[in-house]
């Protein structure tokens, strides 16, 4: 079967993509998707009591990127949302990213002070420290926080995340975590910090309910890639499948989500999510509620958790696979698949295909970007 564009994967990269394509009214257009759904990791669905739950994870969209915002905006109205994060430190919450609000609650009024003046006479105020720049600190008040800081927060939290130290990843993630000189204790400081108002799912159904459109679930392109042909083949799933794993198996960090419904504390938490960086099994609880109480809705009677537990991707087996993993070694094994394409109708785009850790905005953008050379 001949088709203009195949797109594999029905994710955030997927359906920009093709939204983006479908402007060529002319030109067929087939999205092939392995789960029985769209939207990715980003799927989300309504429960009985009204509840928006993100099935694989918390996902708040927040962007500075002006033409991002203004191309979303087009397919979904949106609930305005700061996400604030607390972790479990000595049976105290403190925020996170870890900052000057942090100290204070952490330390006695006396030394939370002296160490405060000491962070802004180094550093600029809304500064954002990686937490290893500031383990090499000289003076020895702050090389005390540093060492606090990473035992407390970053070391622990990491560790279960990823399945290693801090010092063997790349800085690309380590930076995620950084202390930061302010007592803004929002997680994100975008211009545009929102939640989709009807959900994730409906915005991306938005986005390519277009007649030139076709959309086939529960497929895996792998099986059928014979009984098709295109003129351009954009793949979004890890790029060592797509070479049938010639060269070996990238890692990736999955995830397993353990829900619950809580009737007896509602709400279950006073923020969204609350990290677990030294006790429990788990990395974080995430409690959805949260996300759309800026529309007053009134409390539910019951509110949904959800507890994450991450492990290392198996490969072959149902396992999803969220996040690579940027060391050295996998970037090098990334590099020797990337360079073995040498087709220009062969594109791939997105975490999984570019072995890059994204946030949604830059997954956005890169499709968006892909788009317009592929149409202009």
């Amino acid at each position: 079967m001949k088709l203009d564009y195949i797109i594999v994967g029905a994710g955030l990269s997927g359906c920009v993509l093709a939204s983006m394509l479908s402007t060529r009214k002319n030109k067929s257009i087939l999205i092939v998707e392995k789960r029985d759904h769209i939207a990715g990791n980003c799927y989300d669905y309504r429960t009985e009591n009204g509840v928006m739950v993100h099935k694989y994870g918390p996902h708040i969209f927040h962007t500075t990127h002006q033409n991002v915002w203004e191309y979303l905006s087009q397919f979904t109205d949106w609930i305005p949302y700061e996400h604030r994060v607390l972790a479990a430190i000595n049976n105290i919450l403190v925020p996170v990213p870890f900052n000057l609000t942090s100290i204070r609650k952490s330390f006695s009024e006396e030394k939370a002070e002296s160490l405060i003046n000491k962070l802004l006479t180094k550093y600029k105020p809304e500064s954002k420290i990686p937490i290893l720049e500031l383990t090499k600190e000289d003076d020895i008040d702050l090389r005390m926080l540093s060492e606090y800081i990473y035992k407390n927060i970053f070391l622990g939290y990491t560790t279960k995340q990823w399945g290693m130290f801090p010092e063997e990843l790349d800085p690309s993630v380590t930076s995620r975590i950084p202390v930061f000189i302010s007592e803004d204790d929002r997680y994100f400081q975008d211009l545009y910090q929102v939640i989709p108002k009807e959900g994730y799912t409906e915005m991306m159904k938005n986005l390519i309910q277009k007649p030139n459109i076709e959309v086939l679930l529960d497929t895996n392109f792998v099986d059928i890639r014979d009984k098709f042909d295109c003129d351009y083949l954009f793949w979004t799933g890890m790029i060592d499948e797509y070479y049938a794993f010639k060269y070996g198996n990238l890692p990736y960090r999955s995830l397993e989500f353990k829900f619950e419904t809580i009737t007896d504390k509602v709400p279950f938490q006073s923020v969204a999510q609350v990290n677990y960086p030294i006790s429990e099994d788990y990395t974080r609880i995430t409690e959805f509620w949260h996300f759309e109480k800026n529309l007053n809705k009134p409390i539910p009677e019951s509110t949904i958790i959800a507890k994450e537990y991450p492990f290392g991707y198996r490969p072959q087996t149902d396992d999803i696979p969220y996040y690579p993993i940027p060391t050295d070694k996998n970037i090098e094994l990334y590099t020797k698949y990337r360079t073995i394409n040498n087709k220009s109708n062969i594109v791939f785009l997105g975490r999984l295909a570019d072995y890059s850790y994204y946030n949604m905005d830059q997954t956005v953008k890169r499709a968006m970007e892909i788009g317009l050379e592929v149409i202009k």
